[in-house]
């Protein structure tokens, strides 16, 4: 993600669970992160000429199979690994998010997907975003919507806050950026499932002990192997059913929303 690994190296548990290839390709196809993806290279499209910039792209990035692609993340190590993973298509840079190391106006498109609610400063990231996007370009940002659904899971992976739609208006015209394009992406099933996962995945590291587990590489890994087709495929179906539950449910519950803006003066 962004500076939210310096801030709490103790709480990104779930990035160092899924450093090792066979982790991240497990993440790769969780629900959330589908359904994310889908979103926004929709409304992206083609458009091989424009030169793309993700911020805080993790292991997992939202836009791949380009060349005209940089990839910013704070954590080298997770760079690292998704370059080798790429097989070192596109670009990669080791950047804080609230300081973008690129001139103004420098790139086309800019996605920004899950990353804010980690960041301190998330006004200073938007003003980033709003200062390297040319012109013509077009932002894409997630984060995970509606303070009222703030519980222990946000806490879990250190989560800064939720937005609500007039605040993230707000703080994109602070960063000179215009929000003209608000999409479902995730509703209130996204929810109950991550509260519940987390709540599992406390309970039993309470009873087992973490140390415990790392201890065991093997056994974990084992483990892993046998259970990835079952987690694989049953991401492949809750997609859909997430799909469904973020399509009926209204937009003031939907838990995930993809905010669209352009450069101030641009914006229609």
């Amino acid at each position: 993600m962004t500076d939210i690994q310096e801030k709490h190296p103790n709480e990104k548990r779930f990035e160092d669970f899924f450093m090792e290839d066979k982790y991240v390709a497990i993440k790769n196809h969780l629900y959330n992160y589908q359904l994310r993806r889908r979103a926004i290279n929709g409304r992206i499209g083609d458009a091989p000429e424009d030169m793309i910039l993700e911020v805080g792209s993790g292991l997992s990035p939202i836009v791949t199979g380009r060349d005209r692609i940089v990839y910013s993340e704070l954590s080298f190590r997770a760079l690292q690994t998704l370059k080798r993973l790429n097989s070192g298509q596109g670009h990669y840079v080791v950047a804080d998010g609230t300081k973008l190391p690129f001139k103004d106006n420098a790139v086309d498109r800019i996605v920004c997907s899950e990353v804010l609610e980690h960041v301190e400063q998330d006004d200073v990231a938007l003003a980033e975003i709003g200062r390297v996007l040319n012109d013509d370009g077009t932002a894409y940002v997630t984060v995970p919507c509606r303070q009222f659904y703030f519980a222990s899971d946000d806490r879990f992976v250190a989560h800064f806050r939720r937005y609500e739609v007039e605040d993230m208006r707000s703080k994109m015209n602070s960063g000179g950026l215009n929000l003209y394009h608000i999409q479902k992406v995730l509703g209130p099933l996204e929810k109950v499932t991550m509260w519940s996962i987390v709540t599992c995945f406390s309970i039993i590291t309470a009873i087992f002990g973490r140390k415990e587990a790392d201890s065991n590489p093997k056994k974990s890994s084992a483990f892993m192997t046998i259970m990835a087709p079952f987690i694989k495929w049953g991401n492949f179906c809750y997609t859909y059913l997430a799909r469904f539950d973020a399509a009926v449910w209204p937009q003031k519950l939907s838990t995930v929303l993809l905010f669209e803006a352009k450069k101030t003066d641009k914006a229609n």
